[in-house]
């Protein structure tokens, strides 16, 4: 059986930004199938276990799809990257696949948008200046997407290693942005409308004494409950929302830390993407309020983006 394989540059190509938040919003209002992520960790010898995880989705009488992804701990050593998603997609009637695609450049540009997808109900509508927190490889992808959704001007970058930040600055040029790499992150933060944070921070790296009435706060990053990167006091001051409710009350330290230790309840996470692109809340009621953002990926956002890079490659 052959399969087309859509490969990184391809994926690349067929999925731009202010699309990608549109037909995720679309997606969320329709909902799917989704059951809960399937992890399977194995064990080899003379090297840190490794991990498999499977994150199906699909519609009814619609289509259906699955990410496969490997987290090899070890490839480090070979040279190789240590997460290799794949994804593929399948005919609902047949069962039968019929498209495999890059999962590395969709789970990438999903992320971001649906950042994006939540800044259109979190963020103020005048948002102009943005922090991007964290240098790794989805950090321009989160810059471009909430370029896309806001008039952003101005952007700041702060990682731990400056050598890396300047690279992510560099690679956003040619967009017309105002862009610098910033070593004083309190001060850059207490300025900002956006503060994007994309880490693998076991500690808080923002303070919630930094941040500015008005101030949306995007958290992608943390992902178990070992990891968190707001503290208790950015937590408590600003309206919660997430990705999907019951996961990040879970999952991410970044909720399941500050409920533990009684700072909010389950109650303070106000809503979810599926509820806000539903009008079920309104998201932003103030100009002053504080909005933060906790997402963990979903298999739907994969699925919506899987459906867009097929429909445009097919015209």
């Amino acid at each position: 059986m052959s399969l087309s394989f859509a490969d990184f540059g391809a994926v690349e190509a067929a999925l731009k930004p202010r699309e990608l938040v549109d037909a995720l919003r679309t997606g969320f209002r329709s909902g799917c199938e989704m059951p809960p992520r399937h992890r399977h960790t194995w064990g080899r010898s003379n090297e840190p276990d490794a991990t498999f995880v499977l994150m199906p989705a699909w519609q009814n009488d619609g289509v259906l799809g699955v990410k496969l992804t490997s987290i090899v701990p070890g490839n480090s050593a070979r040279g190789l990257a240590s997460v290799m998603p794949i994804y593929i997609l399948f005919d609902p009637v047949t069962g039968k696949p019929t498209k495999v695609l890059d999962g590395r450049a969709i789970t990438l540009n999903r992320t971001a948008a649906a950042s994006a997808l939540a800044a259109t109900y979190l963020a103020r509508e005048d948002a102009t200046r943005l922090v991007m927190m964290g240098t790794g490889e989805l950090a321009p992808y989160l810059v471009r997407a909430h370029c896309a959704v806001r008039p952003i001007r101005h952007v700041e970058i702060w990682g731990r290693n400056p050598d890396k930040a300047r690279l992510t600055a560099q690679s956003l040029a040619g967009l017309g942005l105002d862009i610098k790499v910033v070593e004083n992150i309190e001060e850059s933060v207490s300025r900002a409308d956006i503060i994007s944070c994309a880490t693998l921070a076991t500690e808080p790296i923002v303070r919630g004494a930094w941040l500015s009435p008005g101030a949306h706060l995007d958290l992608v990053g943390s992902f178990t409950p070992l990891m968190r990167e707001a503290d208790d006091e950015a937590v408590a001051r600003a309206s919660l929302f997430a990705d999907k409710r019951e996961a990040c009350l879970q999952e991410p330290g970044d909720f399941t830390q500050p409920i533990k230790a009684g700072v909010i309840s389950e109650a303070s996470v106000l809503a979810d993407l599926f509820s806000l692109t539903r009008e079920e809340h309104p998201g932003r009621t103030s100009r002053d309020e504080i909005t933060l953002f906790k997402s963990v990926g979903l298999a739907l956002e994969d699925l919506v983006a899987a459906q867009l890079v097929v429909q445009k490659q097919n015209g």
